[in-house]
């Protein structure tokens, strides 16, 4: 499912319109056929029950991924939890006698597909009030035409600043009043109406992306709608998978209006959802992964693990477990030798290299040649979790750096030592590098704050991954994975739960058991980043509560 900015969306809408010959008016009439279509299907859910996790989510996120919230809808109202709907959905509704809804249009398209909406609505035979920002006789081009029609049907009308609205007595609202080509906080008529529509408590189902929303960001302006549904036209926008966009969005919907979606990578569209059909279909990713007959430990690769400390023994130890349940042959995990005493037998499985160190059980920059020579015989290495700071580490890491020959996976210390290092003028072998950073990692490798970081993570971790020549995996809620050539992946799968300690190196080691079978560093990335996300998902619901989960159940999950 691809990503699309707002420029690309404009992009992709002259395309169609100049280059296929598909009128605007038409993808207009689409998009507001579309629109009544999610109206009548959130009306008719109120009909099974209003248990929330249908439309707009579960309270608490428990037991839904980001895929389930977002669905490729073509048609057919289904009961809750059934997300994947096809056929051609009947504008018809046996309750709609009980439904008034509000439709606040805006002067541009996105108010038009509102209007177009408000046709076939009344047509299904729910009552509908139009809402206008502006004078109706100042909207031009198509959007003028729907008024236009609107008005030939007696559809009743109200001017914002003019009449009256009762907003009480809706039982729903559909925002269009701001679509993609909006800039800015909302102001006048414009914020009015999103404030009085978030006020009335009635639901929200919001014509491409909810009013006040950055498409490309997820930034929320002052006001902006909360919407129960955004229903997402051709394309799904990358602000509706960022926070905090992704929240006011609630449930999306994403739906066909006639642009092709082939046409996304002629328009330059390089971002996608990370979807079983985006890993099998664009990234070539065996999610089976199956085993030969005649295959061995060999076969699956080895991983060498430089983790730990006396005061971290964990994080090495929950790294190179993940590895081994991503399917990896061996794991060899270079610690302090003061640390080898407290860890032989947790777990059976791994070999253990002493590394030398301090007797307090810490690194210092002498046991990177242990590492290297380790590293020799080695398919990937993986290296930062649970390090901690020493004395000598940015000259141990440019070692690393400099010496590995094979994939190198770093994370956690390893990205707070690079992140004062000018590593730009490191040389190194003609292999990937794999860069794991949190958020405040993130910062701190970037320059800038945290804060900074959110507020457009697409964007920052496509244009470091690009500048650096790195794969950048940046966790939080929907992990974005970055490629020097600047594809974007954006993770489908995750939840709450997963935010406990620990969680990070389990990811660490997933990437480099699965780069050990020989998964190029893209694929094992976004790959090893759906299989964490899922394998909390699974987790999750095991422990009957997502506060419930701990970094080890991942693992277990796998």
């Amino acid at each position: 499912m691809d990503l699309v900015t707002a420029e690309e969306m404009r992009r992709l809408d002259r395309m169609t319109i100049e280059k296929l010959g598909i009128p605007a008016i038409a993808l207009m009439e689409n998009a507001g056929r579309a629109i009544a279509e999610e109206v009548i299907a959130f009306c008719r859910s109120r009909q099974y029950s209003c248990r929330p996790g249908w439309y707009g989510g579960r309270a608490d996120g428990y037991g839904q991924s980001m895929e389930s919230d977002i669905v490729r809808g073509s048609g057919g109202a289904q009961p809750p939890r059934d997300f994947r709907v096809s056929g051609d959905r009947a504008l018809t509704l046996d309750t709609a006698a009980a439904e008034h809804w509000l439709i606040l249009a805006g002067k541009g398209n996105n108010g038009g597909d509102g209007l177009a909406a408000a046709r076939h609505l009344r047509e299904a035979g729910i009552a509908v009030t139009l809402v206008y920002a502006a004078a109706p006789e100042t909207l031009a081009g198509e959007a003028a035409v729907q008024r236009s029609a609107a008005a030939a049907l007696g559809i009743p009308a109200a001017v914002h600043g003019r009449d009256a609205i009762d907003f009480a007595g809706c039982t729903g609202i559909v925002d269009a009043l701001l679509g993609t080509g909006s800039a800015g906080a909302p102001r006048g008529a414009y914020a009015a109406l999103i404030a009085a529509a978030n006020a009335s408590g009635k639901p929200v189902v919001s014509a491409d992306i909810p009013s006040g929303l950055d498409a490309d960001t997820g930034e929320l302006h002052e006001p902006c709608i909360h919407a129960a549904v955004t229903v997402c036209l051709a394309l799904l926008k990358r602000g509706l998978v960022q926070y905090p966009g992704a929240e006011a969005a609630g449930r999306v919907v994403v739906r066909a209006i006639g642009i092709p979606a082939a046409l996304a990578r002629e328009a330059g569209v390089q971002a996608s959802l990370l979807t079983p059909e985006v890993l099998q279909t664009r990234l070539r990713v065996d999610m089976s992964r199956r085993r030969s007959p005649e295959g061995h430990k060999g076969t699956y690769g080895h991983v060498l693990l430089a983790a730990g400390s006396l005061s971290m023994s964990g994080a090495g130890l929950l790294a190179a477990r993940a590895a081994l349940r991503a399917g990896c042959g061996l794991v060899t995990w270079a610690l302090p030798a003061a640390l080898m005493p407290y860890v032989i037998g947790a777990a059976p499985e791994i070999m253990l290299a002493a590394a030398g160190g301090g007797e307090d059980g810490t690194w210092n920059a002498g046991t990177a040649a242990e590492v290297l020579r380790l590293s020799s015989k080695r398919d990937v290495v993986a290296a930062g979790p649970g390090t901690g700071r020493f004395t000598g580490d940015k000259e141990w890491l440019r070692m690393l750096w400099e010496g590995v020959q094979s994939p190198l996976v770093l994370d956690a210390d390893a990205l707070n030592i690079l992140a004062e290092c000018d590593y730009t003028g490191w040389t190194g072998p003609e292999r990937p590098v794999i860069l794991t950073p949190h958020p405040g990692e993130m910062a701190r490798l970037a320059g800038v704050s945290t804060a900074e970081v959110q507020r457009d993570r697409i964007g920052l971790a496509r244009n470091y991954a690009v500048k650096h020549g790195v794969i950048l995996v940046l966790k939080g809620s929907h992990t974005v994975i970055a490629s020097p050539q600047g594809e974007i992946y954006v993770n489908a799968t995750g939840h709450p739960g997963m935010g406990t300690g620990g969680a990070g190196d389990v990811l660490t080691g997933i990437i480099a058991g699965l780069l050990a079978q020989s998964l190029n560093a893209v694929q094992a990335a976004a790959f090893g980043v759906y299989l964490h996300g899922l394998a909390g998902e699974r987790a999750a619901v095991a422990r009957n509560h997502p506060s419930a989960l701990v970094a080890g159940d991942i693992i277990e999950a796998l």
